[in-house]
């Protein structure tokens, strides 16, 4: 019998994990060419320093490097750091334009990822960590392990 993969990660940005707290996850689909689609199935998408803006009534994802799908057979209108239009309901975006007018909340991407083979985006509403709350999140990490190791052994 053969089973399909509902849900696969292709790639996660985990610098966001250390950086932000993440208060809301919301999933969106990502308007690409062909030849994009195929470079990030096979991998080639770089999510370190991108973010999401909401320009009127459109969502944009800004800073995210797709390399080309083959760097021999590149046309020259490609742009690998182009702005991408996010595929989102009116209410989703009436709702994170309200969200991202807060003070201190910004949008960042988190992970791409298959599913039913159609490529999302997850990107969080998030909160900025200061120094004091990584030292505390760092501190019970610690403590967890310890009580992990004593019961253990």
């Amino acid at each position: 019998m053969l089973r399909l993969k509902y849900m696969e990660t292709i790639v996660e940005n985990k610098g966001a994990y250390r950086k932000y707290q993440i208060l809301e996850k919301i999933e969106a689909g990502i308007s690409l060419t062909g030849r994009e689609v195929k470079s990030i199935k096979s991998g080639r998408i770089n999510l370190n320093g991108s973010y999401v803006i909401i320009k009127g009534t459109q969502a944009y994802l800004i800073g995210t490097n797709i390399p080309a799908y083959q760097p021999n057979n590149k046309t020259s209108k490609y742009e690998p750091d182009r702005n991408r239009t996010l595929l989102l309901k009116k209410s989703e975006i009436r709702y994170l334009i309200g969200k991202s007018q807060q003070k201190s909340l910004t949008l960042v991407p988190l992970k791409v990822y298959t599913k039913r083979g159609i490529i999302k985006l997850e990107f969080g509403i998030v909160k900025i960590l200061s120094k004091i709350d990584k030292r505390e999140s760092i501190k019970k990490k610690e403590v967890e392990e310890r009580i992990r190791k004593i019961f253990r052994g």
